[in-house]
């Protein structure tokens, strides 16, 4: 009776498990049906063996098809469970252009499975599960003795690697995603790849404000509107001069178009922007005689840092009618969500965020899908930290200010807009642009009471 118990606990235990896996992933494609009839002729044959077999369509036990087939590359041969999918193709005659639907079975879109197996003595690597429309986040399994570890990447780098699964590699040759779930569910942070689309309204209407009023905006130093909405100078808050106004256009700096984004929130609340002297206030403590210290008496080597965290502290304040100094008010974004990452010199240790200097701009990109999966009502205002060589030896210097609205698609991709210096980038140009200095993160709630002037 006792046993009997038992087992029936367990079995509500893992119902609940599937449950949660269902409600979520219930749209996904599911091959492991079909994957159980494939074992001894795909997955454990021998890659002489697997050559003489040639794709094959099958379907599961709801109709979706399916494609098994075999990739090689120079050093490891795949074998790939992929869905069914339909692309939109121009093709072109001497009649002109017509588009024609094609079927394709990408081996990494939602509900793709792939076992990946060295070339040179058929041994598997790892299992891998696409279970997102970026299918640079997925799961990995791969064989330790008689278990296996589990690895979770969010583009290019490790929520989770090498953990312990406790069972056999083989598990995952006919395991579903909701299986994998169900073993993984206290080893990897799902709630990281857990994304609800519904949710991201206030930072699109944000966003769709901020496009509209972009071709009004004219980048200019040093520049930004004060509290009684003048354009002055941010270095010493006076006023500039008929001369310095050279357009019809909005003047702003980097951190003036940061401000004026921010004054768009606090307005409509206290019916006044933000004063200029409390977003200088310096947030960074530096021993007088260190290396830091010696510099900051000569440049402002944390201008952008203060700005962001006292601009980001000001709307806090704002929001919650009380005064909040940056400090106390828990903008900044501190999380260390990764292990390692992968670059083109292999997988490296990664420490995430790194106090006063924020996070390398090699781990945005997933930080930022993480943030947009655990935070969705809050946008990010950010410092970058970049490098002045024009000075001997070089300097890093938080110089520049840029804000980030990540979100989710209606179809569950990730997207993200950065707008910075009075302009709109996509993640990757910034990435590409600024790929060697550091960002450092605060966090805004979002809003669609939104009138920037």
């Amino acid at each position: 009776m006792k046993k009997k118990l038992i087992c029936l606990i367990f079995s509500i235990v893992s119902l609940s498990v599937f449950v949660f896996a269902d409600d979520y992933f219930s749209n996904i494609p599911d091959s492991s049906d079909i994957r159980t009839n494939l074992i001894e002729e795909w997955f454990e044959s021998s890659l002489n063996g697997v050559r003489t077999s040639k794709p094959t369509i099958l379907y599961n036990e709801i109709g979706e098809e399916f494609q098994v087939r075999l990739e090689e590359d120079d050093s490891t041969y795949k074998i790939f469970v992929a869905p069914h999918s339909v692309i939109d193709v121009d093709v072109y005659s001497d009649k002109g252009k017509h588009t024609e639907r094609q079927d394709v079975y990408p081996g990494d879109i939602e509900g793709s499975w792939v076992l990946i197996k060295n070339k040179k003595d058929d041994r598997p690597l790892r299992i891998r599960y696409y279970f997102k429309k970026d299918s640079d986040v997925y799961i990995q399994f791969s064989p330790n003795g008689k278990t296996s570890l589990a690895d979770m990447v969010i583009f290019d780098n490790y929520a989770v690697k090498g953990a312990s699964t406790g069972v056999p590699f083989s598990t995952f040759y006919e395991a579903s995603l909701n299986d994998a779930i169900n073993i993984t569910k206290d080893i990897f942070p799902w709630k990281y790849v857990k994304t609800f689309p519904d949710l991201y309204h206030s930072s699109k209407q944000m966003c769709a404000v901020i496009k509209e009023k972009l071709p009004s905006i004219e980048y200019t130093e040093d520049a930004m509107i004060d509290e009684n909405n003048n354009l002055v100078h941010i270095s010493n808050g006076k006023a500039f001069s008929e001369s310095e106004i050279h357009t019809n256009k909005l003047q702003l700096s980097s951190a003036g178009f940061v401000k004026w984004i921010a004054d768009g929130l606090v307005e409509p609340i206290a019916g006044g922007k933000l004063k200029r002297s409390p977003l200088i206030t310096e947030t960074v403590n530096v021993k007088d005689n260190g290396r830091q210290g010696v510099l900051s008496q000569i440049y402002d080597l944390y201008f952008s840092l203060n700005w962001v965290r006292n601009l980001s502290s000001g709307i806090i304040s704002v929001y919650t009618g009380r005064k909040y100094l940056y400090n106390k008010s828990g903008v900044d974004v501190k999380i260390n969500p990764f292990a390692s990452t992968i670059t083109p010199n292999g997988i490296i240790n990664t420490v995430a965020f790194i106090e006063d200097s924020g996070y390398s701009v090699m781990v945005l990109k997933s930080l930022l899908y993480v943030l947009a999966s655990s935070e969705p009502d809050n946008f990010f205002i950010g410092a970058i930290r970049g490098t002045d060589q024009s000075v001997s030896p070089e300097i890093k210097a938080f110089n520049e200010c840029v804000a980030f609205f990540p979100y989710f698609e209606t179809d569950g991709s990730f997207f993200c807009n950065v707008f910075i210096n009075g302009r709109l980038l996509s993640l990757d140009d910034f990435l590409m642009i600024y790929g060697g200095d550091f960002v450092y993160l605060t966090k805004v709630r979002s809003s669609e009471q939104f009138f920037p002037d």
